[in-house]
């Protein structure tokens, strides 16, 4: 499978998981929402790096996911900070007990719809 080939599966997970999150929230599900938001800005890291560098890391490593995305050029530099919002609410919505608040999980929804649109532009 190419290199693009495989930016456009990650593209096409991100607007799964984008949707998930949306859904997620129409029915209150706030952690579930955040969680569904924080994949979507992975994969959307996932396209866009692939797309730029021909290739994409896989490391539990936050600050190194985001440091990844910034060096792959102008859009991903762009994008890190926003990248680097969403996976703070990777723990906190996965794995701690107390919920996400509706407005943190409004706010990862529109993180990821922007790094969504980033990797849809890289990839045109």
């Amino acid at each position: 499978m190419s290199v693009r080939s495989r930016a456009h599966l990650h593209l096409r997970k991100a607007r799964q998981f984008l949707d998930s999150a949306r859904l997620s929230m129409d029915n209150e599900l706030h952690d579930a929402s955040a969680s569904s938001a924080v994949l979507s800005g992975i994969n959307s890291k996932d396209a866009i790096c692939l797309a730029l560098t021909g290739s994409t890391g896989k490391s539990e490593d936050h600050s190194r996911a985001v440091q990844e995305l910034r060096e792959s050029g102008p859009v991903g530099a762009d994008l890190a900070p926003t990248f680097s919002r969403l996976l703070g609410l990777k723990t906190p919505s996965q794995y701690l007990a107390r919920e996400i608040p509706r407005p943190q999980a409004v706010k990862a929804i529109e993180w990821a719809q922007r790094m969504v649109e980033g990797a849809a532009a890289t990839l045109r």
